[in-house]
């Protein structure tokens, strides 16, 4: 039924004309009747009649072909706003390590992050300096938003970095104002905790985090987080401290790494 309600919208010009031309046939050898009147004018409603669904069903195939039109054109438009969202975002982030390598005192080098994974069970990030950018072991990587690891394996080309996330990853850290000290560890999803803390040390929600400087890896001040938290630990005379580290860790493109003198 649908192919032949198909075939006739596809046809229906052949359609009306044949059937415009044979009643113009009869009524041109029966123009003298007065009963042709009346035919002529049920001819004039049968065509009209016949016409007025076809004009109905391609003027509702039109709307659908703007429909569809439209529907691509507004998802064109969404992709070509994506992009320039994501081209805004990106220029914003390039301007931040910009500023961040003008501004700092540290002997750094730019390093873009190409792999991350697991690597000889250390939760690893993969970058694209090594030996030819005097890169070596043990020199903290950092974003300008705070540390982010430690170079473990270096290649002629590449590194690997023990990231902030691996369970194994240990920092010694400085809590501001106050001055408190502590060991912090990778908790969740850009959480850490901060233990080792003298349970009588003032410590308040939104206190800075930084590198104490007690490591030579690490140079002293370097951000770290915030405080998010704080915590008597039971049977203990110490705190716990959570620490929120920068935001969007696992979307981190491109680090630094902080060379040695």
């Amino acid at each position: 039924m649908r192919n032949l309600l198909l075939f006739i919208i596809k046809n229906k010009d052949h359609f009306v004309f044949a059937i415009a031309f044979t009643l113009s046939i009869f009524l041109l050898f029966n123009r003298n009747d007065d009963k042709m009147s009346v035919i002529k004018g049920f001819s004039s409603d049968f065509v009209s009649f016949l016409s007025s669904p076809m004009v109905a069903i391609k003027s509702l195939a039109i709307v659908n072909e703007e429909n569809q039109y439209l529907r691509e054109k507004n998802l064109q438009l969404n992709l070509q706003l994506e992009s320039i969202l994501y081209a805004a975002d990106e220029n914003e982030k390039l301007r931040e390590l910009l500023d961040f390598k003008r501004s700092t005192k540290l002997k750094i080098i730019p390093a873009r992050i190409i792999n991350k994974g697991i690597q000889t069970n250390v939760k690893a990030l993969t970058i694209d300096v090594g030996r030819l950018n005097n890169v070596s072991t043990n020199q903290a990587v950092l974003t300008p938003n705070g540390v982010i690891g430690k170079t473990i394996q270096i290649g002629k080309n590449s590194a690997i970095v023990q990231s902030i996330s691996d369970n194994n990853f240990r920092l010694s850290v400085r809590v501001m104002p106050s001055g408190a000290v502590g060991i912090l560890r990778w908790h969740d999803t850009n959480i850490c905790k901060v233990y080792e803390v003298q349970k009588n040390v003032d410590i308040n929600i939104g206190d800075r985090v930084i590198t104490s400087g007690f490591s030579k890896i690490y140079p002293p001040k370097l951000p770290v987080g915030t405080v998010s938290g704080v915590y008597d630990e039971r049977g203990n005379y110490q705190k716990v401290v959570n620490v929120n580290i920068q935001d969007n860790f696992e979307s981190i493109q491109n680090v630094f790494v902080v060379i040695s003198d």
